[in-house]
């Protein structure tokens, strides 16, 4: 069963962006579609925004549309709710204290039930979306930023949901979307080597999870990639890159039941996979900045058992 539903009426008589959305209070119903819209009229809107005036009703609709992030329905949830909002940010059509309020709607999320397991991914991915949009032209305070790596970091360590495709309802993704929050972080030139390392120990944490989760929807792809984007900022030493594999390799667990433990295997096949994907991208991406590090997945891989 669906949580969410459109709201049934003849389409006919919706117009394609309600004026009941001027109305909307700033903390955003649960309800999605938010009240005053269909499923049709926000698929007309993802089309054509030129309908949506100046009046605030962009932003009113925003903070109403972080209720879809918990939708089962994908359409509403990946589609709608999601698609809109990351297509005004990536245009810069949000003022910076509707992105503040959208980031406050997302650590809200993160901190709530999540039974479905929608509601923290998508709530991740959203906030990967506002650290892009400070990445791309600053508006946030250094505390502030610094409050977003720990809140990413936390969310990507903790993750302990691990169901990817669901055939009826979509994607939760939650290792995936948290690398992709991270990885965004990792670009912004304005974080320090203390904020880059709080990343990188997340990764780590997640490359081999401590639940022996065998990784099969490419989640590895997505933790290299904050890692990569680190590794061009050129804030770490070889010998640095050394003991941060060193350390995830550790996390195999006792040599003696190498090949014989069904959990020893997963964590094996885990990193086999991070390292791998690493590797590659490194080799399509050749950098001078990348040079350390590349050194040292190769010889992670190597040492495998």
């Amino acid at each position: 069963m669906r949580c969410c539903t459109p709201i049934s009426r003849p389409i006919t008589a919706v117009p394609l962006f309600s004026p009941l959305i001027a109305l909307l209070p700033a903390a955003a119903p649960a309800i999605c579609p938010p009240e005053g819209t269909t499923q049709q009229s926000l698929h007309a809107l993802r089309d054509d925004a030129s309908s949506l005036d100046e009046t605030g009703q962009r932003a009113r609709l925003a903070l109403a549309l972080t209720a879809c992030m918990d939708a089962s329905d994908p359409v509403l949830r990946d589609d709608l709710g999601f698609g809109l909002l990351s297509g005004w940010m990536r245009a810069g059509a949000l003022d910076t204290h509707t992105l503040r309020t959208l980031r406050d709607a997302g650590f809200a999320r993160l901190e709530r039930e999540d039974g479905e397991g929608f509601g923290k991914p998508f709530a991740a991915l959203l906030l990967a979306e506002v650290s892009r949009t400070d990445r791309i032209a600053a508006w946030m305070t250094q505390a502030e930023r610094e409050a977003m790596v720990e809140r990413a970091c936390s969310y990507l360590r903790d993750i302990d949901d691990y169901r990817g495709f669901d055939a009826a309802h979509g994607w939760r993704h939650g290792v995936a979307h948290g690398s992709d929050w991270l990885m965004q972080l990792a670009l912004n030139p304005a974080l320090d080597k203390a904020q880059a390392d709080l990343m990188l120990a997340s990764v780590a944490d997640q490359v081999v999870p401590a639940s022996g989760h065998a990784y099969v929807e490419g989640e590895y792809e997505r933790l290299a990639r904050p890692v990569l984007h680190i590794a061009g900022r050129r804030l770490h030493a070889r010998d640095e890159w050394r003991a941060w594999f060193s350390g995830i390799s550790e996390r195999l667990g006792d040599a003696s039941i190498a090949w014989r433990d069904s959990g020893w295997i997963a964590r094996r096949h885990n990193l086999h996979g991070f390292l791998a994907s690493l590797n590659a991208q490194l080799s399509a991406n050749p950098h001078p900045a990348y040079a350390d590090l590349q050194t040292e997945a190769v010889e992670a891989m190597k040492a495998l058992p």
